[in-house]
């Protein structure tokens, strides 16, 4: 397991990167994921003695990386999942499109089903029972041979959302190996920029981390990033 790398930390909240592929909290596979892991280092930095209690207030899939913010006390807990909830608390994700989309900015809207059996969910019509409207913008940054990168505002947070409607779309995420991309590549979706307000001085707070892919390395591409 990498080092953590830690962005930002008070006495409130940690803000971390989630490397691809770990998980954001424990399932049944036991795999050692990144709660676990903030818990250890404040507990090892802090040498605090007992539990340490970490607030997970948001998630990311597992094979995708990107900036995630933790709470540090169930103040900030509550205060981040309230932001979260009124809209307040803005997640940009930087993907790769297999394809060449011509059409620069949009808004995606979709509805989405998860199917607790197989764990994927699938774009719905609106009266499907279950159905959970999904949002997104987007916008066009660069090509590279033929993908398209995108930057995108996620305006709902639904399950694998990203992947489903750009998928719908006909633009599969590069490397989703879930919903039927063709190579063995680490799928090209990251969480790079998170801003929100601070839970306790109401100042904002904005973080921004590019991943290390050869698809963004043009300075026009950073620059529009």
């Amino acid at each position: 397991m990498n080092k953590l790398n830690v962005l930002y930390e008070d006495n409130q909240i940690i803000v971390v990167e989630k490397k691809p592929n770990v998980l954001s909290q424990s399932d049944i596979t036991g795999d050692k994921d990144l709660l676990t892991l903030v818990k250890e280092y404040v507990k090892e930095k802090y040498n605090k003695p007992g539990n340490v209690y970490i607030g997970l207030v948001h998630r990311l899939d597992r094979p995708v990386g990107g900036i995630m913010v933790f709470a540090r006390t169930s103040k900030a807990a509550k205060r981040l999942n309230e932001e979260i909830k009124n809209h307040k608390f803005n997640k940009t994700y930087v993907a790769v499109l297999d394809g060449i989309l011509k059409k620069k900015t949009d808004e995606l809207i979709n509805y989405l089903y998860k199917d607790s059996k197989t764990g994927k969910s699938k774009v719905v019509d609106e009266h499907f029972e279950g159905a959970k409207l999904s949002k997104l913008t987007f916008e066009v940054v660069g090509y590279y041979k033929d993908k398209t990168i995108v930057k995108i505002n996620l305006i709902t947070g639904r399950h694998h959302q990203i992947r489903l409607q750009f998928k719908y779309l006909g633009y599969p995420l590069y490397g989703d190996q879930l919903y039927g991309s063709k190579n063995n590549e680490q799928i090209r979706l990251y969480a790079y920029k998170l801003s929100f307000n601070h839970p306790v001085r109401k100042e904002v707070l904005e973080f921004k981390l590019l991943p290390k892919w050869k698809e963004i390395e043009d300075e026009t591409i950073i620059h529009r990033l």
